[in-house]
């Protein structure tokens, strides 16, 4: 892998999103994915969580300001050279994460968290409007799960064609590159598609992994992306190794915990 940083220098990646207690996604998630990529990890932290592999058992947002802050102060200080943007709990928080990106240009890798993996809603449903209005024109890629893509595009996704058209559909209105996760999907294969404004579709696939163990992919793939795109990676390239170090990262689960458990993001030595 290729970097137009200087030798030994790590590309700066900010990650804003939240607190996952059992450590399997949110913030813990994104320091170990971008760690593991040769990335420094900064992080905004936008609320606490309590949860485990079974569930979300409680959340606490922090003060719209708190937030902002942290981000004030990583960029001010050590600077930054990529961002990823996970859950966002609220419209006021989505409003001062969009103030205190103002003139931050480098790319931003948007997760659109709406629901965890156990179903628990992690966004209020007033803040989706917020992040289309602020966060969405920001955004270099933005990453949805087939339900979360059908929510954003209002209607019911199913088959790939349904995902190609709704990513296609977002892309145009926000301006943004669009990678569609399909692994809500049936299927003995998973396909993701990318969709820049524009351009073709890509499409990305690979055999189902036979497990529970999944907790945290949506933040592990948007920070993995987010820190190549900091090593100056292409975006499709940048897309491609990250899937890549979920399946390993996936396949390296250490399976704690009664439900879903955490990835193995320590086992990914090398892409």
């Amino acid at each position: 892998m290729t970097t137009s940083h200087p030798f030994g220098t790590p590309p700066r990646i900010l990650s804003i999103a939240g607190s996952d207690s059992s450590g399997g996604a949110g913030v813990q998630a994104d320091i170990k994915t971008i760690t593991m990529l040769g990335g420094y990890a900064m992080t905004a932290i936008t609320a606490i969580t309590a949860q485990n592999t079974i569930g979300v058992q409680g959340i606490a947002a922090l003060a719209p300001e708190m937030v902002a802050q942290q981000i004030a102060s990583c960029v001010s200080d050590i600077g930054v050279d990529a961002i990823k943007i996970g859950m966002l709990h609220d419209a006021a928080i989505i409003t001062a994460v969009a103030e205190a990106l103002e003139g931050v240009e480098v790319p931003v890798v948007l997760d659109p968290v709406m629901i965890a993996t156990s179903g628990a809603a992690l966004i209020d449903p007033q803040a989706v409007a917020a992040m289309r209005d602020r966060l969405f024109p920001l955004a270099s890629l933005i990453t949805p799960n087939l339900p979360e893509l059908g929510a954003l595009v209002g209607r019911t996704l199913a088959a790939t064609q349904d995902m190609i058209d709704a990513a296609e559909e977002l892309a145009s209105a926000t301006g943004a590159a669009v990678l569609a996760k399909g692994g809500h999907a049936a299927g003995e294969r998973i396909i993701d598609v990318l969709l820049a404004p524009g351009a073709r579709a890509v499409a990305f696939d690979h055999a189902r992994i036979d497990t529970v163990h999944t907790h945290g992919t949506g933040c592990t793939l948007s920070s993995a992306i987010a820190t190549l795109l900091g090593h100056g990676q292409p975006l499709e390239h940048a897309v491609r190794l990250g899937r890549q170090f979920v399946i390993r990262a996936i396949e390296a689960a250490p399976g704690f915990g009664a439900g879903g458990g955490p990835l193995g993001h320590q086992a990914v030595r090398t892409l």
